[in-house]
């Protein structure tokens, strides 16, 4: 029998693969993003059917296969069913998921970025926080764990905006989420993160407009 890995980390896609399978994406601790194989988990009754949707956090155990990993067992620590209620959190969270899916790398550690995904998901719920700024911070936080950013908001602004760049960019991710801005003040912060998001992730994320025909 092939040995058996333990992998931590998020479910960022959940689809279906021939009759009963599923075929994953998980952003993973220890390898970055890989694809997991739940064979029979859409079945009625399988182990595997609450533990392989998307924003499960949990503990992976899989062995190697021919074109990734084949689940054997998956232990859930959070599911986030509460993102599912609201229908622009959901959007929201599914952004949160979508941009993680597009950036991440194989074979490349990503407890950061986990991390952060578990945090912005938790913010997105905190009701004394702007889900757009929780949106800003996490584009902003994620270029920076990729290395796409700039040290400084490429666009004038105001001193407020500037500091708030600063403290994405140097804050451990737990302390994050932890600030609000002016209505103006994250106007502004917006369009700095939009400026550097244009400029080096040439892709439309299909939650962001299913999310602009909701406003």
């Amino acid at each position: 029998m092939r040995d058996e890995l333990e992998l931590h980390g998020v479910v960022l896609t959940s689809a279906p693969s021939r009759d009963f399978d599923k075929r994953l994406s998980v952003l993973t601790n220890e390898y970055g993003k890989v694809t997991v194989w739940a064979a029979g988990a859409k079945k009625p009754g399988s182990s595997f059917m609450a533990g392989t949707r998307n924003f499960v956090f949990g503990t992976f155990n899989v062995t190697k296969g021919r074109s990734g990993y084949n689940l054997r067992h998956v232990k859930v620590n959070n599911y986030f069913e509460e993102i599912a209620s609201d229908l622009v959190n959901a959007c929201y969270g599914s952004y949160i998921l979508e941009f993680a899916d597009y950036i991440s790398q194989e074979n490349l550690e990503a407890e950061e970025t986990v991390n952060l995904i578990y945090l912005s998901l938790k913010a997105i719920l905190n009701e004394n926080l702007s889900n757009e700024l929780v949106r800003r911070i996490y584009e902003l936080r994620i270029m920076y764990i990729n290395g796409e950013y700039t040290e400084e908001p490429p666009l004038p602004c105001s001193q407020a905006c500037r500091f708030a760049w600063q403290f994405v960019l140097e804050t451990p991710v737990m302390k994050l989420y932890t600030f609000t801005l002016k209505e103006e003040v994250l106007s502004e912060f917006a369009d700095n993160v939009d400026r550097l998001l244009h400029g080096v992730i040439p892709h439309n994320f299909r939650s962001l407009e299913i999310l602009k025909t909701l406003k």
